[in-house]
């Protein structure tokens, strides 16, 4: 059944729900209620629709892997924080940076070390260098869109990532491929990744002032300048009470940084060795801390037990979260968002308007459903033909659909992205949304402007 432009509601409720009222797990079931309304056509069969879609959700072997992430990494962090790793960590980090651009640079260059997986990257960045930026009253907002605006472009222009391997694959059954080989032609097809390319730039020209603050970032460096509170306006009394236990650091003390390092870099380690499987390298960084803090006594057995019971029920938030935004996800498919977005802008998707109508039409998908991967395993068995047909170079529409699942990454309020790295951060996923849109807009408009130049010539 076809629903036409009704397919867009869902979409638009969460939205505006969202932003009107700041509350995103109410937005999120309001949208998904929506949703769950048009697909069973009648009040009485609703609410059976709706825990379909819950259902679907929580049986999804996606959503359950990043639930164990999600566990294990509110293990790390807790374990992190009651050993008192975390302010070690900054206390020996604050000889070195002493200065707000030094602490968002190295945001920035934490970013890129951690290329391996965007799930990595947002929760391990956020957490490490939260500590150092409250000191230098840097706002959250400021920090989470450092993060999160170098995460998934980072992973998509590193070719030894899971984005990388993903993409490459699937350019390789449409048949692109460089010498025989898919990755070949992945790596033909990085320089043409336009979106990541300028987000990355745009970080770094924001982070030295050449681009202003904009919208929330701006609103909260006056506030922290004014009030030293550098969360977001709104956010519950006990994490703006956080702030006061960043004290200096006391005469004499020797703060050591390896209660934090060593799990970190065991995590990092062992996803890579393990064939870059996040939830490997989590578990094993939190069984390292185990047993480094039981060995120095920094907390006994059943401390750290309770630690990591803490550090699960933490996550609820984020474990209800990410299962509605994988049942609107679902519910969004069975709309047919997709193909009524293909339809609408399909009558521009011609020579060389082709790159960038699939940049625009791909990032409206992701930044609207919250499907990255899943946009690309999608779009391009439609967008493949279309180039050759048209006598467009398919790696170049290949390259304008990752930049739309970049986009769409870094922006989507209920993209795991974003909402991981807020949860590393500690700010809401609107926040972050918001932080993030003013930046991510000038970048897609500058991947506007590059893929119709390169369309037309080559």
């Amino acid at each position: 059944m076809e629903y036409g432009i009704i397919c867009v509601l869902p979409v638009l409720t969460i939205l505006v729900i969202a932003v009107a009222t700041k509350r995103t797990l109410f937005a999120m079931a309001c949208g998904l209620s929506v949703a769950a309304l048009i697909l069973a056509g009648n009040p009485t069969g609703f609410m059976g629709k709706w825990f379909e879609y819950i259902y679907a959700s929580m049986t999804n072997e996606s959503l359950q892997w990043l639930i164990l992430v999600i566990a294990i990494f509110g293990m790390l962090i807790t374990l992190y924080e009651r050993s008192n790793a975390v302010k070690d960590f900054g206390f020996w980090a604050g000889r070195f940076i002493k200065t707000e651009k030094q602490a968002l640079f190295g945001t920035f260059i934490l970013g890129v070390i951690i290329f391996l997986d965007d799930y990595l990257n947002n929760l391990a960045v956020g957490t490490t260098m939260k500590g150092m930026t409250d000191r230098l009253k840097i706002p959250r907002t400021q920090l989470a869109y450092v993060v999160n605006t170098v995460a998934a472009p980072v992973c998509l222009l590193i070719p030894l990532s899971t984005w990388a391997v993903y993409f490459a694959t699937l350019m390789g059954q449409e048949g692109v491929t460089v010498g025989g080989s898919s990755m070949s032609a992945y790596l033909h097809a990085l320089p043409l990744a336009f979106y990541a390319w300028l987000a990355v730039i745009i970080v770094i020209l924001q982070i030295v002032g050449i681009i202003p603050k904009m919208g929330p970032i701006k609103k909260d460096y006056a506030r922290a300048k004014a009030t030293g509170n550098v969360f977001p306006e709104g956010t519950e009394a006990e994490l703006v009470n956080q702030i006061g236990s960043l004290d200096e650091v006391p005469q004499d003390y020797k703060p050591m940084p390896w209660n934090f390092l060593v799990p970190l870099v065991v995590m990092i380690v062992v996803t890579l060795l393990c064939d870059k499987d996040v939830l490997t390298g989590a578990a094993a960084g939190v069984a390292v801390a185990f047993v480094m803090y039981l060995i120095e006594r920094k907390m006994g057995f059943k401390e750290l037990l309770t630690a990591c019971f803490d550090g699960i029920m933490s996550m609820g938030f984020v474990f209800v979260l990410s299962v509605l935004a994988f049942a609107v996800q679902s519910a969004n498919l069975d709309l047919g968002l997709a193909d009524y977005v293909i339809s609408v802008t399909e009558p521009v998707m011609k020579g060389g308007f082709l790159p960038a109508a699939v940049f625009v039409v791909c990032g409206i998908y992701a930044y609207a459903t919250g499907c990255f991967w899943d946009l690309a395993a999608i779009i391009l068995p439609i967008v493949i033909p279309l180039a050759n047909a048209m006598g467009v170079d398919p790696i170049l529409a290949s390259a304008a659909v990752f930049s739309g699942a970049a986009f769409g990454s870094n922006t989507c309020l209920y993209g795991d992205g974003v909402i991981l790295c807020a949860q590393g951060c500690q700010i809401k996923t609107l926040d972050l949304m918001m932080a993030t849109l003013p930046y991510a807009l000038i970048a897609g408009g500058g991947s506007i402007i590059l893929y119709l130049i390169t369309g037309f010539v080559m």
